[in-house]
């Protein structure tokens, strides 16, 4: 939801992927998956082998332009600005555990969806951010996706 805890450099992690000379090698890394997941999504990077994203810090310096292309991509800062399209969704549903460190940031969002009165379900279940995931996916992600996505010539 936010960058928050994703954005914050982690000198250790960062400094051991400055090895890695894989993805399998880097996803050893403990501690490292959302800061990775979050680089691969918000700031990838085709010129940067072998991951092929950019991390907050690089050579134990901060890179401030990472910093902030993590915190433009963060659903609290841009929300408002697409309200009109988030309007023209079929379906919109968001979860978090209730021991999730996301747990704030996410009831953040389900506040301003509701305040722009903007459809959508919310659920707070019992655990952490990855608690039941395959669970979770089998009976309420694709279940979610299986009535609400279709084909431009099948939607209504």
């Amino acid at each position: 939801m936010s960058a928050r805890g994703a954005g914050r450099p982690n000198p250790s992690g960062e400094k051991a992927l400055e090895t890695v000379k894989s993805p399998a090698e880097a996803a050893k890394l403990p501690g490292m998956a959302i800061q990775l997941s979050v680089a691969a999504a918000w700031s990838p990077n085709p010129q940067n082998p072998p991951l092929y994203l950019d991390m907050p810090m690089k050579d134990g310096v901060v890179q401030q332009d990472v910093i902030a292309r993590w915190a433009a991509n963060a659903p609290l800062a841009f929300i408002d600005q697409y309200v009109g399209e988030l309007r023209k969704y079929r379906a919109i549903a968001i979860d978090v555990g209730d021991q999730d460190g996301l747990r704030h940031d996410t009831t953040k969002l389900h506040n301003i969806l509701d305040s722009y009165r903007i459809a959508h379900a919310f659920e707070i279940y019992p655990g952490t951010h990855t608690s039941a995931v395959a669970i979770r996916f089998q009976n309420y992600v694709l279940p979610f996706f299986s009535k609400n996505l279709c084909r431009a010539k099948d939607c209504k």
